[in-house]
């Protein structure tokens, strides 16, 4: 399944918002996280301030509840269940935002993009551009009416633990890391307990932060010439991984807008890596 969207399409600005905002079929969607450590209660903050008329993505709730590992990619029933309580429809256009600074949005643009939506964007600059603009917020609860959402999961996109061994050890396509520097080459600990420090054998490292410009992404020109500088070129299908599956998210995204062909997200990243290889 490929992204029917140009890059250009994909990013929007708040006004691009606020001009579409009361239209039939565009919903909103808060989909902030944080790393553990920060203890930060995006689900609180959320009913603290939001967009108009938003829902909030809880990236920690809406996985596969059999896994004993973070943000592990939920079936079709159980990603259905929940967009549709969230009053959203596969055919709906979305527009994600967060309060980082392009972090976390990227992986809710994947799940809804590999679960089937065509149309998809990124509120560039996140909440901070809404509230620079002078925008209206409002606070409370959201109370979406549930709609019906019927998934077409593209499971070619995702990778599991069993084949992603393989393609490591057959260097079958290239293995992308978005962790800092720090982390991939093991100089510092893992934030999570019990996962050993390191990378994957014959990954590269793309530190997702080297992408992100001004809450999107820089110019295509400048993440092509990144990516080629590490080696990530159209010669083999592209693997994305990270900590916990969710900056793999923003090297997905971006090697889509570069038109790369095979670009799958390894999900249980390097924390399944490090604690069961």
């Amino acid at each position: 399944m490929r992204n029917e969207m140009t890059p250009e399409e994909i990013f929007v600005s708040p006004q691009w918002v606020k001009d579409r905002q009361k239209s039939a079929g565009l919903k909103i969607v808060d989909g902030s996280w944080y790393m553990p450590a920060t203890k930060r209660n995006c689900a609180e903050e959320f009913e603290q301030v939001h967009i108009p008329g938003a829902v909030f993505f809880d990236q920690d709730k809406i996985v596969d509840p059999s896994s004993s590992f973070p943000h592990t990619v939920p079936s079709p029933v159980v990603f259905a269940d929940a967009a549709g309580k969230l009053g959203i429809s596969t055919d709906d256009e979305i527009v994600i935002y967060e309060t980082g600074d392009l972090f976390a949005a990227p992986r809710v643009w994947w799940l809804f993009h590999i679960m089937g939506v065509q149309k998809l964007h990124i509120l560039r600059g996140g909440i901070a551009a809404w509230q620079a603009e002078r925008f209206e917020t409002e606070a409370g609860k959201a109370a979406p009416l549930a709609v019906e959402f019927k998934p077409y999961y593209a499971a070619d996109k995702v990778v599991f633990i069993e084949e992603m061994v393989l393609i490591a050890k057959h260097a079958k396509a290239h293995i992308v890391d978005a962790r800092s520097a720090e982390r991939f080459t093991g100089a510092v600990p893992e934030p999570r307990a019990n996962v050993r420090s390191g990378s994957i054998p014959s990954s590269k490292n793309m530190p997702f932060g080297s992408l992100v410009e001004n809450g999107g992404f820089k110019s295509l020109e400048t993440m092509k010439l990144l990516f080629e500088s590490q080696g990530v070129k159209k010669d083999k299908p592209v693997v994305t991984t990270c900590g916990s599956g969710v900056t793999a998210a923003v090297l997905f995204l971006a090697l889509n807008m570069l038109n790369y062909e095979n670009v799958r997200l390894y999900d249980g990243s390097w924390t399944e890596w490090g604690t069961v290889t």
